[in-house]
């Protein structure tokens, strides 16, 4: 659990380490924080440390990378880095440490201009033991030959023993990136940015473009690191409640002492300026022959620098009037425009690199209506420009940013890496970091400016009307690319081949070898630092209500530290509804806060929001019994958030949506379905192996069926063809499924969830508590859910697989839940992650056991492979039953469990999920009773579990694959679904 103190932070000054000296200390009294600079004397090396009373410590190392060509040198340097170092010579410390510790966030990620190694922990001797392992790996990288072909590229036989079989392109990365960019958004993201910037860094793609991957070579890597990673080049950041000096003495003795200051300082130069707009097109690749509603059409502009923080909050400013929701001028044009389906998810600013972009722009378009699009976009900014906008409407973005500023985060990423990856670009570019995290002197100067009139005008003209750095980006489907691109690589592999002589093809064989044996070799663990169970609290973190009342309505109140931002959420259990109402409810929830209500049009509507909440939304949350998975149950959620001093607004706001919510606009509607369908696909590619789990976990029991059916693929294919209806036959229906819905919830919820802090307690609960003076009351019921057969092989436009195995096990309240769960960190820590990774090529792999589910999964994720990879699980199982001891793999297993389950969120958060895990019946002591008996387990549990539930058991595939390969579903006798 986070911990947050009442009381402010001891504003006194720290002592540093002699090797530092310090900069500057700034109090930020919004976040109850202290940012201190100090710089590190021998290399100039800053160090930035976030001060606070918070029990999760953070940790980043960061260096400036700012390559030159789409190689992907910066990405298969950060995987390469992370596989053995000088102090810690064992092939893959990085994953050898998550098995060892109990950290919270533990990676590292390549952006286009840095590339950073984050970690966070509660423990303060894991937080030391991951210090001192990044420090090294980062600084004193080993760098090996067979790693960088392993990680990066190489070529292989396709059949090892037969000198005279094809050849076959593999590698971490190289794979990684083919299903990235199998994304039409990365490609066009990647395609407007290269030319928006076509002479700096941004031009490339940092990640690695796959066929750019395969010209980068070793040395060219050894280069990158020996010119980017230094002290002088890096950046360091660190937060939590730490003794400054202890850490800095650290840095200073494992690393940095041991460098001098570097006089070459890199940095991205300012992009040389268009004297007039561009328009530039593109093509990627469907497997299709229909091409219609398929191209995306963006408008981009350069801005200016992003260290300059006044100029970036005012472009802030402008993109939240013109896009933040429907009322918004530029992104009400665009939804309601029939050149696209929908805005396109790019529409926004871009603050991170040296200099700043906005763009909009629509999807679903054809090609022959980008003039029409640069026109419609054009038009609706010369009118804003010309008329100005609402100030209230102004006053609500404004309204945004301060409620942005003040929210206390961690839920999806520890809090303090949320402060320290939002500072970091400041840093990259020799800015002011502080600033951009004690927001508020500079919000008042926002403030103060966006009161003159006509500032919205003037910014629009400056900044985007007459700005001639502008580019209008088409990118086109085709029918033909993939198969093209497939013809240009098999042609390259077979170039290579006929210029290969027969000892060519042996130093193929015996790298390959060198390779294997490599991966194969035995590491002693003990070189590495660790933490034992013995670190573990046996007891788990609980947040109890504060108070529970049952009068009116029944109520559940949280007081923690929120900053002064207050939750609600209002509860109703779900009615009874027949399986069309269900395939309908994922998009009447989706919808419900985005229509109209009280008498308002959604456009009002969308408005009033901005202008009170933080946000409006809801769920419906379904899960199975904790005992028995074909017995389901669920309830609707809305859920929002306010500032303390709009208690009662927010409260009326939160009552008018619910009793009054106007499905009758059928334009809006239209617009809302198109949006849902387009982020559901533009999600496939990145959850590929979640959907792959999903479908093959749906035969196993009623839970795991509805929530593939509508969660899965099931459900995207059905918003396809839905959208697809209304082409035909008009919005109507959607307006009839959605009021037959709300018919059975409108009267109102029966139960509510307030999460405050102390001072706005009293007027939440009164403002909450007035609006309902009776309770609607459907008891909790059995969901009646029949089982349906659905596909197990989905076809998708991707270049890699999603490969998964489900096979029925127990729920979370079985003795036997807990040995599962650590067998399956013990097949991914012990088998998986050599055979399907490092030897197979796929990004990732893994086993866990799903007791909400009741079943055990093997997936895959971006893999080259699908028959290879399900015999690894297979083999897998022999592994680990062939074993006779394996403590040391219960230790990481259980070690990663914990971590999982301890990992700390936003104090509001923490309570919200406290509260919806006793609601569902994984008690306090359902979960204790779980953590208890995880501590517990032997390896004898591990082989009985593994021989009553796994071993000779077919269970249930799934796989989600590229297009056009049929022939492999029929060898894995799966049933296809096309997308």
């Amino acid at each position: 659990m986070a911990v947050y103190r009442d009381h402010a932070i001891d504003m006194s000054e720290t002592m540093q380490h002699s090797s530092f000296k310090k900069v500057s200390s700034t109090p930020v009294d919004s976040l109850n924080i202290v940012i201190e600079h100090y710089e590190h004397i021998k290399t100039g090396a800053p160090h930035y440390h976030i001060r606070s009373e918070h029990e999760e410590k953070a940790f980043l190392l960061a260096v400036r990378t700012m390559p030159h060509d789409s190689t992907g040198v910066a990405h298969i340097l950060e995987h390469t880095a992370l596989c053995g170092s000088e102090k810690f010579p064992v092939r893959d410390p990085f994953f050898m440490m998550t098995r060892r510790s109990l950290n919270t966030f533990m990676n590292a990620m390549t952006s286009s201009d840095w590339t950073a190694y984050p970690f966070a922990s509660q423990n303060d001797k894991d937080f030391l033991n991951l210090l001192d392992v990044y420090l090294d790996a980062v600084f004193f990288a080993n760098l090996d030959e067979l790693d960088f072909a392993q990680e990066g590229h190489r070529i292989e036989l396709a059949d090892k023993d037969d000198p005279n079989s094809a050849l076959e392109y593999k590698g971490v990365v190289f794979n990684e990136m083919k299903g990235a960019m199998s994304s039409p958004v990365s490609q066009l993201w990647q395609g407007i940015s290269g030319e928006l910037f076509p002479t700096t860094t941004y031009h490339y793609n940092s990640g690695g473009e796959p066929e750019n991957i395969l010209d980068l070579s070793y040395q060219e890597l050894l280069d990158f690191y020996r010119s980017h990673y230094h002290p002088t080049n890096a950046i360091i950041m660190t937060f939590g409640d730490m003794e400054v000096a202890d850490i800095q003495y650290r840095m200073d003795q494992q690393a940095l002492s041991r460098f001098d200051k570097q006089d070459r300082q890199l940095r991205v130069e300012p992009e040389r300026r268009f004297s007039e707009p561009q328009h530039k097109e593109a093509l990627y690749g469907v497997d299709s022959d229909d091409l219609s509603a398929k191209t995306h059409h963006v408008i981009g502009w350069l801005l200016g620098d992003s260290i300059d923080l006044d100029a970036q909050l005012e472009a802030n400013l402008l993109s939240q009037v013109l896009l933040d929701n429907s009322a918004s001028p530029l992104r009400r044009a665009l939804e309601e425009s029939d050149l696209g389906t929908t805005p396109s998810p790019l529409c926004g600013l871009e603050d991170s690199n040296r200099e700043m972009s906005f763009m909009c722009g629509l999807e679903g378009s054809e090609p022959e209506h980008a003039e029409a699009v640069e026109a419609l976009i054009l038009n609706t900014l010369e009118k804003v420009a010309e008329e100005g906008v609402p100030v209230e409407m102004v006053e609500a973005a404004l309204h945004q940013l301060e409620l942005h500023q003040r929210e206390i985060g961690g839920d999806h990423y520890p809090y303090g890496l949320q402060l320290i990856l939002t500072a970091l670009p400041a840093a990259t570019h020799y800015g002011d970091p502080v600033a951009l995290l004690n927001l508020d002197p500079a919000l008042e100067r926002l403030r103060a400016k966006a009161s003159s009139p006509g500032f919205i005008s003037d910014a629009v003209r400056q900044l985007l009307l007459t700005n001639t750095h502008r580019v209008r980006y088409t990118l086109k489907p085709s029918s033909t690319l993939n198969a093209e691109k497939a013809a240009k690589e098999k042609a390259r592999l077979e170039n290579e081949r006929a210029n290969m002589s027969d000892a060519d093809i042996q130093a193929l064989k015996d790298k390959a070898e060198a390779l294997e044996a490599r991966q194969a070799q035995e590491d002693d663990p003990d070189i590495l630092p660790k933490v034992g169970l013995e670190d573990i609290r046996p007891e788990l973190t609980y947040v109890a209500p504060t108070a529970e009342r049952s009068d009116r309505i029944d109520t559940t109140e949280y007081v923690t530290g929120t900053n002064g931002i207050i939750y609600q959420q209002a509860m109703l259990n779900l009615p009874p509804m027949t399986r069309e109402q269900m395939t309908w409810l994922p998009f009447y929830t989706q919808a419900w806060t985005e229509v109209g209500a009280g008498g308002n049009s959604y456009l009002t509507q969308q408005q009033r929001q901005t202008e009170v909440l933080g946000s409006l939304t809801s769920y419906a949350s379904v899960k199975g019994d904790i005992e028995d998975c074909n017995r389901l149950s669920g309830y609707l959620v809305m859920t929002g958030k306010a500032l303390g001093n709009r208690a009662e607004p927010f409260s009326d706001m939160l009552r008018e949506t619910w009793k009054s919510a106007d499905f009758s606009e059928e334009g809006r509607l239209k617009d809302l379905l198109n949006q849902a369908r387009a982020r559901k696909e533009q999600g496939i590619t990145g959850s590929g192996h979640a959907l792959a789990m999903s479908a093959a976990a749906a035969p196993i029991n009623r839970t795991a069926d509805l929530m593939n059916t509508l969660g899965g693929l099931p459900q995207a294919k059905r918003l396809k063809e839905r959208t697809e209806r209304i082409s035909e036959d008009g919005a109507g229906f959607v307006s009839e499924a959605l009021k037959d819905i709300n018919s059975l919830i409108s009267k109102g919820p029966d139960s509510l969830l307030l999460v405050h802090d102390e001072q706005n307690a009293a007027a939440h609960i009164a403002a909450a508590r007035k609006d309902w003076d009776n309770a609607n009351h459907y008891r909790k019921n059995c969901i009646d859910w029949d089982m349906s057969t659905g596909a197990s092989y989905w076809m998708v436009d991707s270049q890699v697989n999603f490969c998964a195995w489900a096979i029925p096990t127990v729920t979370l309240d079985h003795p036997d839940a807990a040995s599962l769960a650590v067998l399956g960190g013990v097949l991914r820590n012990g088998y998986l992650h050599t055979a399907i990774r490092e030897k197979g090529g796929a990004y990732g792999a893994g086993a866990s056991q799903d007791s909400s589910l009741g079943c055990f999964k093997f997936f895959t994720y971006r893999d080259p492979r699908t028959e290879g990879s399900f015999d690894d699980f297979a083999k897998s199982l022999t592994w680990v039953s062939g074993r006779t001891n394996g403590d040391d793999l219960i230790e990481q297993s259980v070690l990663g469990i914990i971590g999982s389950l301890d990992r700390p969120g936003s104090p509001a958060g923490e309570a919200k999920q406290a509260f919806h895990m006793d609601k569902s019946g994984r008690t306090r002591a359902v979960r204790q009773l779980f953590r208890d008996r995880l501590l517990k387990v032997t390896w004898t549990d591990i082989l009985q579990v593994t021989e009553k539930y796994l071993v000779g058991q077919d269970g249930y595939k799934a796989v989600v694959a590229p297009r056009g390969t049929a022939d492999i579903a029929s060898k894995l006798g799966l049933t296809i679904g096309e997308y």
